[in-house]
């Protein structure tokens, strides 16, 4: 196999019919191909929506609760579903799968997203396949994920895995809208080399919650981690499979691995939602910040602060126009910081090695 071990995210679109219920049938190909993937070796982590569409087909919703409530009780009870088909599925290929549920908070600290990375490596250790969702049913609006790419980004990042396999219903990215006339799809990414704005907002489609913009900046994310992302349409049959042995045969869209992270900076990467406060830094230290030698923060170059924060504190780094360059820990507290803003010579407030540019930051 071309992979040692890949996350895979299958997108609602793959996992439903037309009428929005589960293909039991593509969901048995998709665990016969994982199945057969563990088997050459391959460590395999599974993140799968379907939970909501699963509880459509035993619940009917009256119309009358709101769409968070009707979202808590379609994921509650279709979540048991979902996992039970998958564990039947895998037991006929002689393979245990194990549920694990999360919420973003569950990675809003270096300690807890340490302890989710033992519970998957136990599992992994043991040739268990886990099997990762948000926890819908307590997950509120400002605590969820953008959807299950950003998990399954996230994750992949933290295992170190050696590819993200995102599929859904179109073959990868389109210079227009998939199917039109001229619209052509885009076989690689890589950082820097492509402009994707200029085509990205008309390749949104109805995926989920996210949509492919959420899909190119998770991938654009994860492959400035080191690790390569395929998109791809997980409804053509062996996709999974013909990915990990010859990805160059298969018609999607690669994104491609830049060198490898630390650790910390691949936590921080989706640590923006975790953030205690925001540094506004003016435009010299945007420009040191985004180019191609990596530069601490230093006070010399920011303009204000936002919120209160701590040392070991996330910041938001942001320029004067308010656009989002990167993440970083503050190496003081705030009215240190406020006190010595003058003082060129003072040490940075966030050290390189503790600071994630964003990749789509030009």
């Amino acid at each position: 196999m071309y992979y040692n071990s890949v996350t895979i995210k299958v997108g609602s679109n793959v996992l439903t019919q037309s009428n929005g219920m589960l293909d039991y049938q593509r969901i048995e190909h998709l665990a016969a191909q994982i199945a057969h993937l563990h088997k050459q070796g391959t460590r395999v982590i599974l993140v799968s929506s379907g939970a909501v569409a699963a509880g459509r087909s035993m619940v009917e919703t009256n119309g009358t609760k709101d769409p968070v409530s009707q979202r808590q009780l379609l994921s509650s009870v279709g979540q048991v579903k979902l996992v039970n088909l998958y564990s039947q599925l895998f037991e006929d290929h002689g393979l245990t799968c194990a549920q694990v549920l999360v919420t973003k908070q569950d990675f809003s600290t270096r300690e807890h997203y340490l302890n989710m990375k033992n519970c998957l490596s136990v599992l992994l250790d043991k040739g268990i396949v886990p099997i990762v969702n948000e926890n819908d049913a307590v997950s509120v609006t400002a605590l969820m994920f953008t959807d299950n790419d950003e998990l399954a980004g996230l994750l992949s990042s933290m295992m170190n895995t050696d590819a993200l396999f995102i599929l859904s219903n179109v073959d990868g990215i389109f210079t227009g809208m998939p199917g039109e006339e001229g619209s052509k799809l885009v076989p690689l990414i890589r950082e820097g080399k492509e402009d994707l704005s200029s085509y990205i907002s008309t390749t949104k489609s109805n995926f989920g919650r996210g949509g492919m913009l959420t899909k190119c900046r998770v991938a654009q994310k994860t492959a400035a981690s080191g690790i390569n992302v395929h998109i791809a349409n997980g409804t053509r049959d062996n996709i999974i499979l013909d990915l990990a042995s010859s990805p160059a045969d298969v018609n999607h869209t690669r994104f491609e691995a830049n060198s490898p992270r630390p650790a910390i900076k691949k936590w921080m990467a989706y640590a923006e939602g975790f953030a205690k406060a925001e540094a506004v830094v003016n435009a010299g230290a945007r420009s040191a910040l985004t180019g191609p030698k990596a530069r601490s923060l230093l006070l010399a170059g920011v303009v204000s602060f936002y919120g209160e924060f701590k040392k070991g504190d996330l910041l938001r780094i942001k320029d004067e126009a308010g656009a989002l360059i990167g993440i970083g820990r503050a190496q003081y507290e705030k009215a240190v910081a406020e006190r010595h803003l003058e003082d060129k010579r003072y040490r940075p407030l966030v050290h390189y090695d503790y600071l994630f540019i964003f990749p789509d930051v030009h």
